[in-house]
């Protein structure tokens, strides 16, 4: 993001209130996950009775199934970025709908549905954020992407009433170019698939006068068709702090990030898979599923 002034953002992190509790981030190499208190019980740090190892070649195997999968679906992404005053209040908004299709050759792409002229005036979107929103937030761990990140077992702990192991994900290097999730993630034991994400994507410009930073996320995902785990909703919250330089004032902005993707059909059917209506999504039970975690109100 590029603020009217010529900055870019979304900065380092000073404080971030998501609906779930708050997060510091410490500096560009850590991350501390958010304080979890609304449907996430007590972290069992015991060893898995099952190597580690084993578990996360497991996992990324089956995320790699998710993504052919997901790849036959077309869905629709509703993505606001705002920045808020100093009583919480709107003061600008970018605002775009998206629906994810296959063109008459049957190639993947997107389709602007919606996308009305943003009113933001301190920031503005740069090439990162859409990148981030796109393919960041709702991140994937195939067996072709672990390799570059060192994943740590964490424990287990439940998301509402799904067993999950959690594990701490970090790239080992930092390619040009390249976007990368510094974080956690919890993986359902049964299916073996992220059922959620917190952490915030990398790498960060911190230098004065160029920042280009970007504010911790938590996304939620839901087994819409009875076997995947697809993304529903993504929100990220941050007061931003950009430092200045090159003539520039120090400034701190308050910016919230909402992503909801919905709609999701197989590439070929007209049956409607999944639709989630509101700000969050609902508590309700998805079509075809028994359980599965409760994104938060």
């Amino acid at each position: 993001m590029v603020n009217r002034a010529g900055l870019r953002w979304s900065g380092a992190v000073l404080a971030v209130f998501l609906s779930l509790g708050a997060a510091r981030a410490q500096d560009k190499s850590t991350f501390t996950p958010m304080a979890l208190d609304a449907g996430f019980g007590h972290m069992d740090l015991n060893p898995p009775d099952v190597s580690p190892d084993d578990i996360i070649k497991k996992f990324a195997a089956k995320e790699t199934e998710f993504q052919d999968a997901l790849n036959h679906y077309t869905y629709r992404r509703v993505a606001k970025v705002q920045t808020l005053d100093d009583d919480n209040k709107v003061d600008g908004e970018w605002y775009e709908v998206d629906d994810v299709i296959f063109d008459p050759s049957g190639k993947r792409t997107e389709k602007t549905v919606y996308a009305p002229e943003s009113t933001l005036q301190r920031v503005m979107m740069s090439p990162s954020d859409m990148q981030d929103i796109q393919k960041g937030y709702p991140f994937v761990l195939t067996s072709q992407e672990i390799g570059a990140y060192d994943v740590k077992y964490v424990g287990k702990q439940k998301v509402d009433e799904v067993d999950c192991y959690v594990f701490d994900v970090s790239p080992k290097q930092i390619l040009k170019n390249h976007r990368y999730l510094l974080g956690r993630i919890w993986v359902d034991t049964t299916e073996l698939q992220i059922v959620v994400t917190n952490g915030r994507m990398v790498p960060d410009d911190t230098r004065k006068g160029s920042e280009d930073l970007h504010p911790p996320f938590m996304t939620w995902r839901a087994q819409v068709d009875g076997h995947y785990w697809f993304p529903v909703y993504t929100k990220g919250e941050g007061i931003l702090h950009f430092a200045g330089g090159h003539g520039y004032i120090s400034e701190d902005v308050h910016i919230r990030d909402v992503i909801k993707y919905t709609d999701y059909k197989q590439f070929g059917s007209t049956m409607k898979i999944v639709s989630v209506d509101g700000e969050e999504p609902q508590n309700g039970k998805p079509q075809q599923q028994a359980q599965q975690p409760k994104t938060p109100k």
